[in-house]
């Protein structure tokens, strides 16, 4: 199996699995109960914290468990229109992910007003569209990271400053960043951050939310006093632990991810370019993610592709696994302007620490073949 689709989820590390196991087991306590051997587990939720909080560079205080990347954003959102009554607006970016956009469209039919800045051919914010949109009755902005599908790093420095500039907070979806590329949080200016620990080698179904000190926050799940309030629920213990450790291990290996993972990404998207005429990289000219490529191989619809690579065991995307099912094109290339065609003809690929040349070479003996037989074939040929 050759799998390049780390965009939608990761490997979990082995170290991970190992730190998680006692809490699957014996160490079943719950870390609010009152005895010793429940609350003594709550040391282990705190390390977890720690290592998450050293990875962001910022407070253990300001960091708090949630379900995932999802949950984070939603919560980061709802709270963010309703901090001031006289600051129910929100904006936000054509690309950013459906936990965003879609949170921003139901926030819109219940009466908050809702500013989309659009994004240039690269997928780049355009800094002036966001701009506009900000008023005195903005409550929160939101900008990812970096887009999930093409990889494109945004200005959310720029961003933070021009939602501050009109007393808005500011929010960022890191959950493609995080682990990836050095974030430092302070110079970002960022009020909130959303993560997922799946993106990064930990378990699915735990995340955290990054809050400021002294940022006005309303809690998204009440019902306990777990995380001081700002988020109930029992503690998913093993998954916390899962994340401390998959943090660790990211901090750990932020070089490698940059240095290593990037270069095989160079091997790949030159392969690519080489042996696939007409092959197109969106957003090549702008600063992306070091594991990220999405390829247009014109004239040859992806679904094909898709298919005959995973024929042999190699996994990649067409796109976010959270958009997967959708018959429309991808609407993050349609907002860089990529017509409803080319858009279509989309592969994403993703690659992680654990990606080896071996399996890139592989692919690269594989695909040209295939795009070949299928370029002859399609009715958009030439």
């Amino acid at each position: 199996m050759i799998y390049l689709d780390s965009n939608a989820t990761t490997k979990m590390a082995p170290e991970v699995l190992e730190e998680m196991l006692p809490f699957l087991t014996e160490e079943f306590g719950n870390p609010s109960s009152f005895h010793t051997f429940g609350s003594r587990i709550l040391e282990e939720v705190e390390k977890g914290r720690e290592r998450l909080a050293a990875l962001l560079c910022v407070s253990p205080e300001e960091v708090f468990f949630t379900s995932g990347g999802t949950e984070s954003d939603n919560a980061a959102l709802e709270s963010g229109v309703s901090w001031d009554p006289d600051r129910p607006g929100l904006v936000t970016t054509s690309v950013e992910h459906p936990a965003i956009l879609e949170t921003a469209q139901y926030l819109e039919s219940q009466g908050n007003p809702l500013h989309v800045a659009k994004v240039d051919r690269e997928g780049v914010l355009e800094i002036h569209s966001l701009r506009e949109g900000i008023t005195e009755h903005t409550g929160i902005v939101s900008v990812m990271v970096a887009n999930n599908e093409t990889g494109v790093i945004m200005p959310v420095a720029e961003a933070a400053e021009a939602a501050h500039e009109k007393g808005a907070l500011f929010h960022t979806d890191a959950v493609q960043g995080v682990g990836k590329i050095p974030l430092d949080i302070d110079a970002m200016g960022v009020d909130m951050l959303s993560l997922s620990s799946h993106k990064i080698h930990g378990p699915k179904g735990v995340g955290a939310i990054y809050i400021r000190k002294g940022t006005p926050f309303s809690p998204l799940i009440r019902g306990g006093h777990q995380e001081r309030g700002i988020r109930a629920g029992t503690y998913n213990v093993a998954g916390i632990v899962g994340l401390g450790m998959a943090a660790e291990l990211a901090r750990l290996h932020l070089e490698e991810e940059i240095g290593p993972v990037s270069e095989l990404m160079r091997i790949l998207e030159d392969g690519v370019l080489a042996s696939c005429p007409e092959a197109v990289i969106a957003g090549s000219g702008a600063l992306r993610l070091p594991n990220t490529a999405t390829v247009l191989f014109t004239s040859v619809e992806s679904e094909a592709i898709l298919t005959l690579l995973d024929l042999e065991e190699i996994y990649v995307s067409s796109g976010s696994a959270c958009s997967t099912g959708s018959k429309d094109p991808s609407y993050v290339l349609s907002a860089m302007g990529v017509p409803q065609m080319q858009a279509n003809t989309a592969i994403r690929f993703s690659l992680s620490r654990y990606t080896t040349r071996a399996e890139i070479e592989r692919v690269l003996e594989i695909l040209p073949p295939f795009v070949r037989k299928l370029r002859e074939i399609s009715p958009y040929s030439k």
